[in-house]
């Protein structure tokens, strides 16, 4: 039984190497000292190629391992890519670089997932699809394959959050490490985690790009390993909703502060001509305070929100569109200047009414129902002014960058348009 499992895996390997078309499929495994389970995910993989007549090849992206996993991989005829860069995404990165397959399935090499069952997913590809998701919850998770934590709290949670954050309705298991792609498609992405991020930046980014999605069941196994998983619960639990706040200015910035701005610019409102009486608590201008508090604090928020935005998509980080086209244009700094030398003279002028109301007792106590309300909405629109002129100088700055963007851009096209015509020329 083991000759013939070891001559399939030598012919299938032999058909490999000896391909001068490019290979349909890459199945690719990262890799760290995973020598207990390497042998038989490579052995699932290549039974797989050879029974449905799948042109393909097996890809191990070893990023360092030291247990022999890599001897294992060569005598069973799968490319060895070695991987000096530690990290999940790493490995995975430098594979699917050195991929020749049109499309690429990756999957954990610790038996987890069944390489023996990856037809749907090279349907789906097939069919035009650039992502396709792999699902553990509608295969089926075996008992023991996964910790109950994980299972019913922290991966619905946070792919709940990913499906709202970016709103990626296409999967169900973000978190999924079986997945299959277009090669070309995906590179585009320019993906750059190289940590456990990378699977989630990969999907992320799809939809953010306006890629086919679509996701198919899978199941999920206990693991094969005699040692700890690289996975850290908490730690990797916080980098993922990290990193999803990092990629969505929006929920991070936006959202909280313009839930801040109105709320404060109500309660101000509210208390702005004398206090309010709510049952036995009374709000003054201690309440106002901290309301006009909440209206600064947002007003920077979705300042902050507006910056981020630009700068990820000047960045790459983000797709080549947003609603905020118009802030980068040159006349954005003048505009910004005059909105907010417009708010600082409103707080100019109420800080000589409050002056005024001073002045009225002999510079002596304050009143605080009328002098006091008057000082504070004057400290506001200096200070609202001061960001907002401040802002229109990082508005102009952007704009440089933009710019310069476009000017490569065009610049680009230009060379490449020159070399179409003198192809064409020679080829005359």
């Amino acid at each position: 039984m083991q000759s013939a499992v070891q001559s399939e895996s030598e012919s299938v390997g032999v058909t490999q190497q000896n391909q001068f078309v490019q290979p349909e499929l890459s199945i690719l495994m990262p890799c760290l000292n995973e020598v207990r389970t390497l042998a038989a995910c490579i052995k699932k993989a290549q039974h797989f190629l050879k029974q449905h007549g799948v042109s393909g090849e097996v890809i191990v992206a070893d990023n360092g391992s030291t247990d022999g996993s890599i001897e294992v991989a060569e005598q069973l005829n799968a490319r060895v890519v070695k991987v000096p860069t530690r990290g999940y995404g790493a490995a995975l990165a430098t594979g699917i670089e050195a991929a020749g397959g049109k499309y690429v399935i990756m999957g954990d090499s610790d038996e987890s997932y069944d390489f023996s069952a990856l037809w749907p997913f090279v349907e789906k590809l097939r069919d035009g699809y650039d992502l396709v998701m792999g699902n553990r919850y509608l295969g089926g998770i075996a008992p023991g394959a996964m910790p109950p934590m994980h299972r019913y709290f922290g991966n619905p949670l946070l792919t709940a959050l990913g499906r709202l954050f970016f709103a990626c309705k296409k999967s169900g298991d973000f978190y999924c490490g079986l997945r299959g792609f277009q090669k070309k498609a995906i590179q585009a992405l320019g993906l750059q985690s190289r940590g456990m991020e990378f699977a989630l930046e990969m999907l992320i980014k799809a939809e953010m790009h306006g890629l086919r999605i679509t996701e198919v069941p899978t199941t999920l196994s206990p693991d094969g390993r005699d040692r700890a998983p690289h996975l850290r619960r908490y730690r990797d639990g916080w980098r993922s909703l990290r990193f999803y706040l990092l990629m969505s200015p929006r929920w991070f910035f936006g959202i909280p502060g313009l839930i801040l701005m109105v709320g404060g610019a109500v309660v101000s409102a509210l208390l702005l001509f004398g206090p309010v009486k709510v049952m036995s608590v009374t709000f003054d201008y201690h309440t106002l305070l901290y309301s006009s508090s909440a209206i600064l604090l947002g007003y920077q928020s979705v300042l902050l929100f507006i910056f981020a935005k630009l700068m990820a998509v000047e960045t790459g980080l983000h797709p080549l569109r947003t609603k905020f086209w118009f802030l980068e244009e040159r006349r954005t700094l003048e505009q910004c200047v005059m909105i907010g030398v417009a708010l600082m003279l409103v707080g100019v002028v109420l800080g000589i009414f409050a002056a005024r109301q001073w002045e009225l007792t002999g510079f002596g106590t304050l009143r605080p129902e009328s002098t006091i309300r008057l000082a504070i909405c004057s400290v506001l629109f200096l200070l609202l002014g001061g960001q907002t002129l401040l802002a229109g100088f990082y508005f102009g700055l952007i704009n440089l960058v933009a710019e310069r963007r476009t000017q490569r851009s065009t610049s680009r096209e230009a060379l490449e348009l020159e070399t179409t015509h003198s192809r064409d020329g020679h080829a005359k």
